[in-house]
C-alpha cells in the first residue's frame, strides 16, 4: 500500500462518517518498504492539490519522516521564472515528496481509526477495509 493512498481513505464504520478524527487513518506496527521508480514531476504537480497536507504531514511524521516542510508547496508551472536556489530548495522538496508519496510502500501493519479505534489490517500491502456485520 503506497503511502499516497492514505491521503484518499477514511474509516469505513458509519458512525465515523461525521467525525474528523477519521482521517487520516494512522498506521501502527508498519514494515515499510521502498521501492524505486522513476521520479515523475508532472504527476507531482498535478496531484499536490488534491493531498491534504496536515494529513500527509501527520503520516510522514507518524512514519518517522521529518523532511517535508510544514506548509504544502505551490504548484508551479514551467515558465514561472525563479532563481536557482530556490528552484532547487523546491526540487529537493518534490523529491523527498515523491520518496514518501509513491516509493514507500507499507507491507504489513494496520491502520487505526482516530475516532473509533477500528484496525484495519494490511497484510503483502493490501488494506483489509471489509467491516464485520456489527459495525457496517
Amino acid at each position: 500500500m503506497k503511502i499516497l493512498t492514505i491521503n484518499f481513505l477514511t474509516c469505513a464504520v458509519k458512525a465515523c462518517k461525521t467525525s474528523a478524527k477519521s482521517f487520516p487513518l494512522h498506521f501502527q506496527d508498519a514494515e515499510l518498504e521502498q521501492r524505486e521508480m522513476d521520479y515523475n514531476p508532472t504527476f507531482l504537480q498535478n496531484i499536490l492539490p488534491r493531498l491534504d497536507w496536515q494529513a500527509v504531514t501527520t503520516t510522514a511524521t507518524e512514519l518517522g519522516v521529518t523532511n517535508l516542510p510544514t506548509t504544502k508547496p505551490e504548484r508551479n508551472d514551467s515558465s514561472e521564472t525563479r532563481e536557482e536556489e530556490e528552484a532547487e530548495a523546491e526540487q529537493k522538496v518534490m523529491r523527498d515528496l515523491h520518496r514518501l508519496l509513491l516509493e514507500t510502500e507499507v507491507v504489513e501493519g494496520k491502520l487505526v481509526c482516530g475516532n473509533c479505534g477500528h484496525e484495519y489490517k494490511i497484510k503483502e500491502g493490501i488494506a483489509n477495509f471489509l467491516l464485520p456485520n456489527h459495525l457496517g
